[in-house]
Order: C-alpha cells, then sequence, then structure tokens
C-alpha cells in the first residue's frame, strides 16, 4: 500500500496537464469539468461516493465528497480548493505550463502553487484514509470547485445558494492561502496562517463629455476627465490601518528577528520583510489599482465615454468609508458602480488552531504558526454566508531564498517536491485527530 506522499506528484502533475484556465467570463462557460472528472474518478476508485454539480454554467464541474468521523456530533471540516487556474502564456515560460514537469527538484506548471499542488495532497490523504479505514476524528467534507479565479460567481457562490446542503453541519474549513513556512531572521521556521481576508470590490468607472471632430476644440473630453481622475487614483494612498491579524502577525515577526515592532509604525516593520512584504504591505491599508481602461473607437473622433475597471481592495470594516474616499478622488465626473465580496475574519484560537500547530511541529520541530491577513479573496468568502470559519492553510515547508509570493500567477510557477511530500504528512496528521 502506497502512502499519501508517494503519489502526491504523479495527482498534482496530472491535474496540472488538465488546461483549466478559468476564461475569466464572469458567469460563462467554462473549463473545469475535465478535472472535476479526473477527481471523481480518483476519489470513487477509493471508495468515496461523490457528488458532481455543474454549478450555473456548462463546463463548471465541482466534486464533493465526505469522510464520516468517530464523533458526528462535532461540525464538520471542510477542506476545499480551486480547479481553475489563470492564464499562461507558454512562450514566457522555462517548461509548458501545463505538463506538469518534475524538473530540478521541483514541480512546474500553471496551478503548481496555485492551487492543484493542494488538491493533490486533499486527494491523497482522502484516498489514503478510506483505502485503510482511516475513521478521523470528525467529518470530512472534500470539496473541489470551479471559477475561484472569477470570484467563485459559478462556483462557490452558486453552490452555497443553491446547494448548500453539500456543506451541512461544516463549521470550520481550511484552503489556500496559508501554511506555507517563511524563514524570519535567523530563527525557526514561521508557518503563516490565514486568518483574515480583504473585502473585494470590483469597480467600473465611467466619464462622459461631448463627441466631436477630433480637429476641434474640446473642453470636456471624457478620455481626459477619466485620465485625470485615474491619475489621482493612482497617486493617492489610503490610511494606514493597523487590524489585529496585521498587529498580531508583526509582532510574532518581530520575536523570530529580534527586532522590536513599533506599533506607530508598522509600515517600519513591514519594510524589514524582505520579499514578503509583498504579501503583508497591502494589507495595511485599502488599495485601488485600475486595470482595465477602454475609449474611443477611431482616432479622429473624440468619443462621448471614457470606461475603466478598478479592482479595489478593503480591509475589515472599511467597506463604506472606502467608498467615500474613493468617491473624493474620483471626483464628481466619474460615475461608479460597484460590485463587492465582503472582508472575513476569525481569531486565532481553538482546538483547530492547537492541531494545525501539533501536526506542523510534529514534522518541523520548534516551528512556530502565525496568523496574517490575505490581500486577496478566496472562496472563504462565499463559505463564510454559511457561518464557516475559514484558515488558510495549504501546509508546504519552503527553502528560504525561495520567494514563494511570486509565483502566485506568475510566469514559472513551481514548487519544491518535498514540499508537497511535507504537506501531505501534515494533512495526514491534521485531519486524524483535528
Amino acid at each position: 500500500m502506497t502512502s499519501p506522499a508517494d503519489e502526491v506528484v504523479t495527482l498534482a502533475s496530472e491535474l496540472i496537464a488538465i488546461d483549466t484556465t478559468n476564461p475569466g467570463t464572469y458567469g460563462g462557460p467554462g473549463t473545469e469539468r475535465p478535472a472535476a472528472e479526473y477527481v471523481a474518478a480518483r476519489l470513487s476508485e477509493a471508495g468515496y461516493a461523490c457528488e458532481y454539480v455543474e454549478s450555473g454554467a456548462p463546463g463548471r464541474g465541482n466534486v464533493v465528497a465526505r469522510l464520516p468521523g468517530a464523533d458526528p456530533s462535532r461540525g464538520a471540516l471542510l477542506v476545499h480548493g480551486h480547479l481553475d487556474v489563470v492564464p499562461a502564456e507558454a512562450a514566457d515560460w522555462t517548461v509548458h505550463p501545463f505538463s506538469g514537469e518534475v524538473r530540478d527538484g521541483y514541480l512546474w506548471g500553471r496551478g503548481a502553487v496555485d492551487m492543484k499542488g493542494m488538491l493533490a495532497m486533499t486527494l491523497a490523504v482522502a484516498r489514503h484514509f478510506k483505502r485503510t479505514g482511516v475513521v478521523p476524528a470528525r467529518d470530512l467534507i472534500f470539496a473541489f470547485l470551479a471559477d475561484e479565479e472569477a470570484g467563485g460567481v459559478v462556483g462557490a457562490q452558486w453552490l452555497v445558494e443553491h446547494r448548500p446542503d453539500l456543506f451541512a453541519g461544516a463549521t470550520e474549513a481550511i484552503s489556500e492561502v496559508g501554511g506555507f513556512s517563511v524563514t524570519l531572521g535567523g530563527g525557526p521556521r514561521a508557518y503563516l496562517v490565514e486568518t483574515a481576508e480583504k473585502g473585494s470590490m470590483w469597480l467600473r468607472l465611467a466619464a462622459r463629455g461631448t463627441a466631436g471632430h477630433g480637429s476641434l476644440l474640446h473642453t470636456d473630453n471624457p478620455i481626459a476627465t477619466l485620465a485625470a481622475a485615474l491619475a489621482r487614483l493612482d497617486a493617492h494612498r489610503f490610511p494606514v490601518v493597523l487590524t489585529d491579524p496585521v498587529r498580531e502577525f508583526l509582532t510574532g515577526a518581530a520575536e523570530l528577528t529580534g527586532v522590536p515592532f513599533d506599533p506607530a509604525d508598522p509600515e517600519a516593520a513591514v519594510a524589514r520583510l524582505g520579499h514578503l512584504s509583498r504579501l503583508i504591505a497591502p494589507t495595511l491599508r485599502d488599495t485601488a489599482t485600475v486595470t482595465i481602461v477602454n475609449a474611443g473607437y477611431k482616432s479622429n473622433v473624440v468619443p462621448a465615454v471614457a470606461r475603466a475597471e478598478v479592482d479595489g481592495r478593503m480591509l475589515p470594516g472599511r467597506d463604506e468609508a472606502f467608498r467615500a474616499e474613493l468617491g473624493r478622488v474620483l471626483g464628481p465626473r466619474v460615475e461608479v458602480e460597484w460590485s463587492s465580496l465582503p472582508a472575513v475574519q476569525t481569531t486565532f484560537d481553538g482546538p483547530l488552531v492547537a492541531a494545525m500547530g501539533a501536526a506542523i511541529r510534529a514534522e518541523d520541530p520548534g516551528a512556530r504558526l502565525l496568523p496574517y491577513m490575505m490581500p486577496a479573496g478566496t472562496d472563504a468568502k462565499a463559505f463564510a454566508r454559511l457561518g464557516i470559519r475559514h484558515f488558510g492553510f495549504a501546509p508546504l515547508r519552503l527553502p528560504a531564498d525561495l520567494d514563494f509570493t511570486a509565483l502566485f500567477h506568475g510566469v514559472d510557477e513551481r514548487v519544491p517536491v518535498a514540499a508537497l511530500e511535507f504537506g501531505t504528512r501534515v494533512l495526514d496528521r491534521l485531519w486524524r485527530s483535528c
């Protein structure tokens, strides 16, 4: 009988080789079905009864399976992850992004980090438990989901609205983005656990003016109006707000590095984090990033309207303040429409947190868990609507010099083979006892 760690790399490689690029159509057809069918086949051959659901649009495949635990009176643990990935341009990569190639001790490909590696760890341990008759401490619900990379509109959001029965009894969940190690100073490794994530707000901006011939004088060119507003927005910095998860992280980091943390100057503490500051700095304030600009249709015609889209991310409790501040920066001549998902946040305590720490330290003695806030969003936003408490915990022990955060959605996305095997052992320990 093979161990979970023996097959995790094969499972991850085969999942990466299934191109599940999310088309970003926000509710349209998708590509996840072949990967969902692959997952269902691997679980079914181990003895699981799987439910396959297409969520709201053709091809949006989801698979859910449940393993009963020893104490059915306890709330179930939901283990979820997404099957879709962001696009990858093969010409930019060292290896083909959908090869799932193993090279130089790493598994390469789109989704290796985000998040087919975690899906493979989940599959490997779930299959092992079923085949060997392991009964976990409580029910485990395994969910492999569509459309996370476009907000989960026809993925987790749709399932929460239309099939909440699939998650009946779940009180806590683990998924991305956390559980990976960082080395701060010369001390023991720290493993970050996501306990909060910023809210998401997608803004659609429009400036209107008078259409006309480009050779004439214009005082209300909508492109100029919008460009000026976008320049103000790009230069604007929202205020620093020190939230509890960020304070806890910076306090823990200070203890590991021996450099005191001054709560009055959190930006200085973040600046000392090296490449990790890329992940932590956006959690000090709201952000609004221009991502799409669209105006005009002929070089000698001034259009009547110019449009743009903005990716907004708000700290917990900052929704109304963010909207008001954004309105002041953009000015009255720019129309704003938005759609949003709220921030999620939980405390860093309880039996599950203790069990995560014990499972990590059994494989990496002396290691420490640190809570942190994710600047982006995950399917945790959907499951929070069901009252499910979420932690980002996809355990990986990483080389100290690996700029891991740069690999999310990056070129040459890859994960160490040894890290996948480590994470599989940690999840095996965690699910037996938590």
